[in-house]
């Protein structure tokens, strides 16, 4: 998490010497933007787990992160995000105690549509609603001795946004974004004896420094 603080500071630094000296261009319908930088998904945790009891866990990672943004208007534009991540899970405070669950990477692409109430600013906050498709995959690592086999299964859900832009020059755009995902996938382990739900519903935290075609 360090990094993405490093990487949305440094993107803000350098406004200091580009942006004062430009006339804002603004934000305008038919504009593309890809983006490069990093995410944070920070599960929040939570759940239930049938027959040993306990809570499901998952723990915070981070990745590179890519990202497309396309304005239909000024106002309103499409985002589109690319990640993956590796989380290390387990069942916390089980009838067997703390048990691990090996690691899960997880490709979380979520399509947001964003409201940016105030296009023609050099920063420019937004707000926006979006839909998330998450697949687990690359089940392994560590597992306790019982354990098996962990299949983490897909989900879907809702994910509301917040962020802003910032116009560094009229090409590249510094942005940071918060989003809330609910994630809840359903849990098998050792081919379905034990049977959890992870509300995993984890804070995606990105900042990208975009380039604008």
């Amino acid at each position: 998490m360090r990094g993405l603080g490093l990487l949305a500071g440094a993107a803000l630094v350098a406004t200091t010497g580009l942006a004062g000296a430009q006339e804002v261009r603004g934000l305008r319908a038919g504009d593309f933007m890809v983006g490069f930088g990093a995410v944070g998904v920070l599960p929040t945790n939570g759940g239930s787990v049938g027959v040993i009891g306990g809570r499901p866990e998952a723990t915070n990672s981070a990745s590179p992160l890519l990202d497309f943004t396309y304005f239909m208007t000024p106002n309103f534009s499409a985002n589109l995000i690319a990640a993956t991540t590796r989380h290390d899970i387990r069942v916390r405070n089980s009838a067997l105690g703390d048990v691990s669950l090996g690691h899960v990477w997880a490709l979380p692409p979520t399509l947001t549509v964003q409201y940016h109430p105030m296009p023609a600013s050099r920063f420019s906050p937004y707000v926006g609603l979006g839909l998330n498709a998450t697949w687990f995959y690359g089940h392994g690592g560590s597992r306790a001795g019982a354990v098996n086999r962990v299949r983490v299964q897909p989900s879907v859900g809702v994910a509301p946004s917040i962020g802003f832009n910032y116009e560094i020059s009229p090409n590249w755009v510094a942005n940071l974004d918060l989003k809330w995902v609910l994630m809840q996938p359903d849990v098998s382990v050792n081919s379905g004896t034990i049977r959890a739900r992870a509300d995993i519903n984890p804070f995606v935290l990105g900042a990208t420094l975009r380039y604008r075609f």
